[in-house]
């Protein structure tokens, strides 16, 4: 029952209900916190199991309300490694740095997935050129993936830090 009362478990609680709904309304196809949940994971849950069992739990809970598919796999993996982004952020956070993950994991996402679709699916000839087809066909999507990956990173990133140094900064020190 003490992990109730601990503001991080709040918080992962938090971060997996906004993943969740941010995947099951109504918004364009790919824009998703789940990036951006991903990345703050990993700079501020200390607790490295936890920090990948919040995108990775959403995504999850998602996929069986919404469908399994052939590349949850790849899905999966990119997130892992968005995680694992945040976890060397949190050496040297900062606006710009944040900024530069967050491009950084929707690239890998990007990458990662659609070549997953491209090996696994039949959509593509298993060639070359077939996989340059389906990067090019998936430009639109990466421009949706983009958008929500920096401002769901902004939005988190901004909120926790106006927070912790407005509201939650401990109290002045008495001489």
């Amino acid at each position: 029952m003490k992990e109730m009362n601990n503001p991080k478990t709040w918080l992962a609680a938090a971060l997996i209900l906004v993943g969740v709904l941010s995947r099951l309304v109504e918004l364009p196809v790919n824009f998703a916190a789940i990036g951006g949940i991903a990345l703050f994971s990993g700079v501020y849950l200390k607790n490295r199991n936890l920090a990948f069992l919040v995108p990775l739990s959403a995504l999850f809970i998602t996929d069986l309300i919404i469908g399994l598919h052939a590349d949850l796999i790849a899905v999966y993996f990119s997130f892992v490694l968005i995680v694992a982004l945040g976890m060397v952020l949190s050496r040297k956070p900062g606006i710009i740095t944040t900024a530069a993950a967050s491009v950084t994991g929707s690239v890998l996402f990007f990458i990662i997935t659609n070549f997953s679709v491209w090996f696994t699916g039949t959509m593509y000839p298993k060639t070359l050129e077939g996989l340059g087809t389906c990067y090019v066909m998936a430009i639109p999507f990466f421009g949706n993936t983009l958008a929500g990956d920096l401002l769901f990173t902004g939005v988190l990133f901004g909120t926790y830090e106006l927070v912790t140094r407005t509201v939650l900064k401990p109290a002045p020190q008495q001489a």
